[in-house]
């Protein structure tokens, strides 16, 4: 990664405990929601990195399919990674792939009507649990400055 503001090689402002109290807490919060999503996905028959290939595809902007290598991208794993997780979607009936009209070395991926729906009642589940932590999670958020 290059050196940026991001980095911690560079000298950054110091810290108060209350910066490193709402950092924790921030991370503790962010943890505990990816803990439910976990859980929720895990209930639901699926794997919690099979959900989230499930959201990406349909949550990719302006297409309801995506291509293996924007599903690798979206996820943070490799291509071959990727190509394994359509595999057992595909096994699974939640996804369908095929061959993309304008590059037939393109495959591409979209969601199936049982995909759809087992989608449709996480991410519902998901979105109450936002709408539950939200409030908290916005005060952590206006307790950290962002530079």
């Amino acid at each position: 990664m290059p050196l940026d503001s991001r980095s911690p090689h560079r000298s950054a402002p110091e810290l108060s405990k209350a910066d490193y109290e709402a950092l924790a807490a921030l991370r503790y919060t962010l943890r505990l929601f990816l803990r439910f999503s976990e859980d929720a996905a895990t209930a639901a028959g699926l794997a919690p990195q099979q959900h989230q290939a499930l959201l990406a595809i349909k949550g990719f902007p302006g297409r309801e399919q995506i291509t293996i290598g924007e599903l690798a991208e979206r996820l943070q794993i490799q291509h071959h990674s990727a190509v394994g997780l359509v595999n057992r979607l595909v096994a699974e009936k939640h996804v369908a792939r095929e061959a993309s009209p304008e590059d037939r070395r393109k495959v591409l991926v979209a969601l199936t009507p049982r995909g759809e729906r087992l989608l449709a009642k996480l991410s519902a589940a998901h979105r109450e649990e936002l709408r539950r932590i939200g409030p908290g999670f916005r005060d952590l958020l206006d307790r950290i400055a962002v530079e």
